[in-house]
């Protein structure tokens, strides 16, 4: 199916790797022409090499400046950008007890403040040329909140619901806002914060396995499309059927 978004011009934040670096291959191999972007120049480059056509860009979205930043340069790389996925490494693991108070502010920057300040940055030119996609890349810890993910759980909760509030804003300007929550990925994220429990994590998801990131970048690109118009507003799981609610 064509998606109808060749020759759009997309930045991917946080793109060097997972889910951010499937997301950037598939608009790429739906004709966009992308931005990508990672902090580690070297390892973002290498990234690069592997989706057709990419621009590098490096960076620190963590920074309200540095995601500024990322926008104005990959505006001036494309001449303009019609879909922003924003995305962001995710923070430290950790529950309740064991996490810090003073440990919340840098985990807000990375899970929340990025998502606004790329957001504010890109968005107006988008209104104004009648067409955008915002595409966020969340948890599935914002539906079903994990136990040892608790900064994570908190700021993306966060992230959440400013898409949600940014999407009846801007819908009448030709802007969708949406947002994915991937549960559990073959991703070098999952195998960090979980190390020789991956098998086990398999036997928790409703469908008895772990998700393709190349699947999850897919999923990604449709809800940036043409066909895709009409949705906003939306928080999505992908995730296997991990979450047990309704909702």
């Amino acid at each position: 199916m064509d998606l109808g978004i060749s020759g759009r011009r997309a930045l991917v934040a946080a793109s060097s790797a997972g889910l951010g670096l499937a997301t950037a291959s598939a608009l790429a191999g739906e004709g966009c022409r992308v931005v990508m972007n990672g902090r580690d120049p070297h390892r973002l480059s290498d990234a690069a090499d592997s989706v057709a056509g990419a621009i590098p860009i490096a960076g620190d979205v963590s920074d309200a400046d540095g995601a500024a930043a990322l926008v104005e340069a990959a505006d001036e790389a494309l001449g303009g950008i019609d879909i922003l996925v924003a995305n962001a490494g995710g923070p430290p693991g950790g529950n309740w007890a064991d996490t810090g108070a003073d440990l919340y502010p840098a985990a807000l920057d990375l899970s929340l403040m990025s998502v606004v300040a790329l957001t504010k940055a890109a968005v107006p030119a988008m209104q104004a040329r009648g067409w955008g996609r915002v595409l966020a890349i969340t948890s599935v810890s914002v539906r079903q909140p994990l136990d040892n993910l608790i900064l994570s759980n908190t700021a993306r909760a966060g992230a959440t619901g400013y898409l949600k509030t940014m999407a009846n804003q801007v819908a009448a300007d030709g802007v969708t806002v949406n947002s994915l929550q991937p549960g559990y990925h073959a991703t070098d994220r999952l195998r960090q914060l979980f190390g020789d429990q991956m098998a086990e994590l398999s036997s928790t998801v409703a469908a008895r396995s772990m998700g393709d990131p190349a699947a999850f970048g897919r999923i990604a690109a449709f809800l940036c499309s043409e066909h895709a118009r009409f949705i906003t507003g939306a928080a999505i799981p992908v995730d296997g059927g991990l979450s047990a609610g309704l909702q």
